[in-house]
């Protein structure tokens, strides 16, 4: 079916529904360019989210879930670990807890209340809350697998890895060299001052500055120059 369809002072011709059609418009209106650009870019991601799901025919559940299974599995790795590597294992098992409570907060729940239902969700024996997940829709839990909650395993390869590499390369960085005076104003990166204190170079070569080096010698020597010594004496 052919239409004319008139949106805000712009006038669409719209076909709908075409049973044979392979593909579609999306149009999207916002009272703001801010508006529009942040539903644009959500549109976007949903649709990349289906399209590698669609690819790649591998899911978890979302919602949180496979964040905190994989908190839970490395909590109880590190326990037979020694040394600081234990340390390690279980600061990445809470840093995992951060994707469930910024979902929460998101959503104006209370992030501390809806991690203690999950963790113990998770910690049910032989695995039954493995998919177990934030529930916007109810201000609760749920299993997000069952419900459709998805994402795909790719995604969570390449999160996962990313944020582990990120993490290395700063912990190899074992010092930074800053230099506060540098950041004042007068300072040598503003090319001005490069003498003690901010004075400029050419005080030193006259004790005056340009003055110094220009004019007003001391005791009849030549200027710029305080004091003059030869190899037969003064």
């Amino acid at each position: 079916m052919f239409e004319e369809v008139q949106l805000g002072d712009e006038r669409y011709n719209i076909f709908t529904d075409c049973k044979t059609a392979k593909s579609s418009t999306i149009v999207l209106r916002g009272g703001s360019e801010q508006f529009l650009e942040e539903s644009h870019r959500s549109v976007h991601d949903a649709l990349m989210i289906v399209k590698r799901t669609m690819k790649n025919g591998e899911i978890v559940a979302g919602g949180g879930a496979v964040e905190l299974e994989i908190a839970r599995v490395l909590r109880k790795e590190a326990v037979s670990i020694p040394g600081k590597q234990q340390l390690i294992i279980q600061a990445v098992a809470d840093s995992m807890e951060v994707i469930p409570r910024q979902l929460s907060e998101n959503a104006g729940l209370d992030a501390v209340n809806m991690l203690s239902l999950l963790n113990s969700a998770h910690d049910q024996p032989s695995g039954k809350g493995r998919h177990t997940g934030v529930d916007l829709d109810r201000e609760g839990i749920c299993d997000t697998y069952a419900k459709g909650v998805w994402e795909p395993v790719i995604n969570k390869h390449n999160s996962i890895a990313s944020a582990i590499e990120a993490a290395c390369m700063i912990l190899s960085i074992d010092e930074t060299v800053r230099h506060p005076a540098s950041e004042k104003p007068g300072a040598p990166s503003q090319g001005v001052g490069l003498g003690r204190g901010g004075a400029p170079i050419s005080a030193g070569m006259g004790g005056a500055g340009m003055a110094g080096m220009m004019g007003g010698g001391q005791r009849g020597m030549p200027r710029g120059v305080r004091k003059f010594k030869g190899r037969g004496g003064g």
